[in-house]
C-alpha cells in the first residue's frame, strides 16, 4: 500500500448541530486534502446527523498513521461516533459456506476481477463439499464437522484460526450454521449473513415450497450483520422479484439463488468500501 497515494474515508454521526459539514470540510482542505466524494443525512426523527467524506491523501500535510488523533479533538467537540479507514486498504475475510455454491462462487468471481478490495485468507465449512472449488482459486479450505456435542469446541478452534489469520470480515455465504452469541460478540458489524426473506412467514425446512403452495407473488433476499438475536442484525442490502402462476418450485428457488448472490454483492460493496454506519438495529448506507 503507498502511503504517498492512499484515499480516506471518514465516517461519522452524532447529534445534529450547526456547522458539521463547514468544520469536516475545513479539517480536510485546511492539510491539503481534496474531497472527491461527501454525502450526509440527518435523521428528521431522532435529530442525528451521519456524513461519509472521502478524500485523497496525495499533498495532505499529517501522515496516514496520526490522521486518527488529528481528527479526534474535532470528533470529541461534536460528540460523534466515528472511524476513518482507507480505501486501498485491503480486508481479510474468512468466507463461510455450507454445500450451496452460488454466493460463494458470487464472491470468487468478483473477487478475482478486483471489483473488492480484499484478500480471502480462507474458506470455513462444515461439509467437505465446496473444497474442490477453493482449491481452484488456490484459497486454503478448513473442514470442521459440527455435531451438537462438538459445537463447542469447533467454535473456540474457528475463531482461534479467524485470529491466526488476523480476519477483519466474516462472510456467512449460505453457511447452515447458527452462531453462537460468543462467537458473534468476535466480530461485531463484522459477519455478513445472507438469506432468503421467507422469514417469518415460512421458517422451518423447504420455504420456497412453502412460498409456492401459498402462492406468493414476491420473493427476496436480505443481507445484513450479524447479531445475537438470529436474523434480527443491522440491514445492509435488501431486494425482491416478483412471482406469477407461471413459476414452479424449480423457478423461485433459481430466482431466489439469484437474488442472494446480487444482495450479498452489493452489501459487500457497501461494506468494503465503508459506506455503511450502523446505528443501533438500523444502518445508513452511502449508495
Amino acid at each position: 500500500m503507498d502511503e504517498n497515494n492512499l484515499t480516506a474515508i471518514l465516517l461519522l454521526s452524532c447529534l445534529d448541530q450547526i456547522g458539521l459539514i463547514a468544520k469536516i470540510s475545513q479539517f480536510v482542505s485546511e492539510r491539503g486534502g481534496n474531497i472527491i466524494d461527501l454525502d450526509e443525512h440527518v435523521d428528521q426523527v431522532e435529530h442525528i446527523f451521519s456524513i461519509r467524506v472521502e478524500w485523497e491523501m496525495k499533498k495532505f500535510s499529517i501522515l496516514p498513521s496520526q490522521l486518527k488523533s488529528a481528527f479526534a479533538p474535532l470528533a470529541e467537540e461534536f460528540g460523534a461516533s466515528w472511524d476513518i479507514k482507507f480505501l486501498e486498504e485491503k480486508s481479510r475475510i474468512a468466507v463461510f459456506v455450507s454445500k450451496y455454491d452460488h454466493c460463494l462462487n458470487e464472491i470468487l468471481w468478483r473477487n478475482k476481477i478486483g471489483e473488492f478490495p480484499v484478500e480471502i485468507s480462507l474458506i470455513v465449512s462444515n461439509h467437505p463439499d465446496l473444497e474442490p472449488l477453493a482449491g481452484h482459486y488456490q484459497i486454503p479450505f478448513y473442514y470442521f464437522p459440527i455435531t451438537t456435542d462438538n459445537k463447542t469446541e469447533v467454535e473456540k478452534r474457528e475463531l482461534e484460526l479467524l485470529e491466526a489469520h488476523k480476519i477483519d470480515t466474516i462472510v456467512l455465504a449460505r453457511y447452515m450454521q447458527i452462531l453462537s452469541p460468543l462467537f458473534v460478540k468476535q466480530y461485531p458489524n463484522r459477519t455478513i449473513n445472507i438469506h432468503h426473506s421467507f422469514l417469518p412467514a415460512f421458517a422451518g425446512g423447504n420455504p420456497y415450497k412453502q412460498a409456492f403452495d401459498r402462492g406468493v407473488k414476491i420473493i427476496g433476499a436480505t443481507s445484513h450483520y450479524v447479531t445475537e438475536e438470529l436474523d434480527e442484525g443491522p440491514i445492509i442490502e435488501q431486494d425482491i422479484i416478483r412471482i406469477t402462476h407461471r413459476d414452479t418450485i424449480e423457478s423461485l428457488m433459481r430466482k431466489g439463488r439469484d437474488l442472494e448472490r446480487m444482495v450479498l454483492a452489493k452489501a459487500l460493496h457497501y461494506h468494503f468500501q465503508h459506506r455503511v454506519l450502523v446505528r443501533g438495529r438500523k444502518t445508513v448506507v452511502f449508495e
